[in-house]
């Protein structure tokens, strides 16, 4: 198998099609042969300034790098892509920032990270600029102009001035498959670790390596070209989420791997399912990645309120939260044509599994088909479940991480061996059905225990959801001195509605067992998540422990 990289990966598919769309964006139409230059100047800067790769892999523990570390600040456009590559190009680790962190969240981010370089927009500068005496270590910082006008910080570079950088004298490094892909967990569970891939395990994994239903990835680089070049211009994408989000990255690569174009919402800012529509009709994109009903359901919403060609549309591509029955069959009603296909995975795993539902199909909650090297190991990690054994970690073998970023006991602890095999073993409990599929029950973290009884917060929600007046839901858990943790709704109603708690309690109890029905439900006037869509289980057991103080 070739020891895939990245930066190389790129260049192959920008030679292979260098005059095809790889970013649309408002009136910039970019192609793969101008990125690929861009990011050659950007890596060119970044090796100009010291930065890259001091010890090889081969000399390193798991949670080890030897590598600089370049901090991705950016909101969603063609810089964040030719940033992520010319990392990669670099030989330096760069990683995602999530810019809604406060100072404090970011300073302990980038402390973590050891960071090196920062590539940020000017928005974020004066956040940047409080914290950079706290970071001894930043020596590198490249600003993108943005719509803020805020000027740049002392000692900064422009980015379109570091993309013009020419080749150093010296010349450049020579990237490797064992160099690091590396990508920090959201932080809605607890701390955001910084989990580090060889590119190579990654890129087959998760982001294009293995084409779209095969089982055994590309065997060169010239069979990628070739693929790319037969594609006809790839599989168009349109970008709603973050690509500070990982399944971004990988959906992103996926794509251009087949030399398909990234189309972003003129508005990177806020959600806009008028403009979404707009541009999935005009650049006729196959697939949107959505994170369950938090961005597909306005676009349902939106696909029944207006008029889109959406004839060009293939899938909605749907991870990172559950995608509820109701708002499948609102889609199906709309474009019968548009398939769902369910993934699930962590960052600690890659994709594991999918599940693709049609117009008609029949679809069991959480169930997916495994991929290859997905399985269930028994609560001890000692073996692997069988079909028919149930109450296990969902687990992943085979290209899985080295480890978490400086972490050695969590590393040990994540990733064990059991039986001789090494796993990734992230937190979820899962069974495994007779058929040999996986029913995903839930994150551990984020499970109550009432009573005795194991709730997972997943399948409330969906009950929960159920409701035609329930707009959004997350559960957590709060103390009881009855129950030990009891189950809290806190949930969003459509506007207008007059649906009480009895009636959503009612809606509830027709989906899951009494003992699992939410012992009080707290309204808000918007249930917070992470931009990408995904549930912030800290602000939400806030939310149930404030309710609690407040009924005392």
């Amino acid at each position: 198998m070739t020891d895939f990289n990245l930066s190389t990966v790129f260049a192959t598919v920008a030679a292979a099609v260098p005059d095809q769309d790889v970013v649309v964006w408002r009136d910039l139409r970019m192609s793969y042969g101008e990125m690929d230059r861009r990011i050659d100047g950007l890596a060119h800067y970044l090796v100009e300034q010291g930065l890259g790769c001091h010890t090889e892999r081969d000399r390193l523990a798991g949670h080890e790098s030897g590598q600089d570390h370049v901090g991705i600040y950016l909101r969603n456009g063609n810089q964040y892509i030719e940033s992520m590559v010319a990392g990669c190009r670099s030989r330096t680790g760069a990683f995602n920032v999530n810019y809604r962190y406060v100072e404090e969240e970011l300073l302990y981010l980038l402390t973590d990270a050891d960071t090196k370089g920062l590539i940020y927009h000017a928005e974020f500068a004066p956040t940047v600029a409080a914290i950079r005496d706290r970071l001894p270590g930043l020596r590198v910082l490249v600003q993108v102009a943005d719509e803020s006008g805020n000027p740049l910080l002392p000692g900064a570079v422009d980015y379109e001035e570091a993309v013009r950088t020419p080749r150093p004298a010296a010349g450049m490094p020579t990237p490797s498959g064992d160099d690091l892909f590396l990508i920090y967990t959201g932080g809605t569970t607890g701390m955001p670790k910084g989990v580090m891939w060889r590119q190579a395990d990654i890129y087959v994994n998760s982001m294009g390596g293995t084409p779209f239903g095969a089982t055994e990835p590309y065997p060169s680089y010239d069979a990628i070209g070739e693929a790319a070049k037969a594609a006809n211009g790839g599989m168009g994408l349109l970008m709603v989420a973050p690509l500070m989000h990982g399944a971004a990255q990988w959906s992103t690569f996926f794509s251009i791997t087949s030399g398909g174009k990234i189309v972003f919402p003129d508005d990177v800012t806020t959600f806009d399912p008028v403009n979404v529509l707009t541009l999935a009709s005009r650049e006729r994109v196959a697939s949107i990645p959505t994170v369950g009903d938090a961005i597909a359901k306005p676009l349902v919403e939106e696909m029944e309120r207006g008029s889109y060609d959406l004839s060009g549309l293939f899938a909605l591509g749907n991870g990172g939260a559950a995608l509820t029955p109701g708002v499948r069959e609102r889609l199906f009603a709309v474009a019968p044509h548009v398939i769902v296909i369910d993934s699930a995975g962590a960052s600690e795993t890659g994709l594991q599994m999918s599940q693709l539902v049609g117009k008609g199909g029949s679809e069991e909650a959480m169930v997916f088909e495994p991929k290859v090297g997905t399985g269930v190991v028994d609560d001890l990690m000692t073996r692997q479940l069988q079909p028919g054994e149930s109450g296990g970690w969902l687990a992943m073998q085979g290209q899985i991480p080295l480890g978490y970023l400086g972490d050695e006991a969590k590393t040990a602890r994540t990733f064990p061996v059991v039986d001789g095999v090494r796993w990734a073993v992230p937190g979820d409990r899962a069974n495994v059905l007779e058929d040999g599929r996986i029913q995903l029950l839930g994150r551990e973290s984020v499970t109550i225990n009432s009573g005795g009884e194991k709730i997972f917060v997943e399948e409330v929600e969906r009950a929960m959801a159920a409701h035609p007046s329930v707009r959004d839901v997350v559960v957590a858990g709060r103390p009881s001195e009855r129950w030990g943790s009891e189950v809290v709704a806190i949930v969003q109603l459509e506007d207008g509605s007059t649906a009480t708690d009895e009636d959503l309690l009612a809606e509830c109890a027709t989906h899951v067992a009494r003992y699992k029905l939410p012992k009080a439900i707290v309204r808000v006037p918007s249930v917070q998540r992470s931009p990408a869509g995904k549930a912030d289980y800290r602000w939400a057991k806030d939310q149930a422990a404030q309710s609690l103080a407040s009924a005392t």
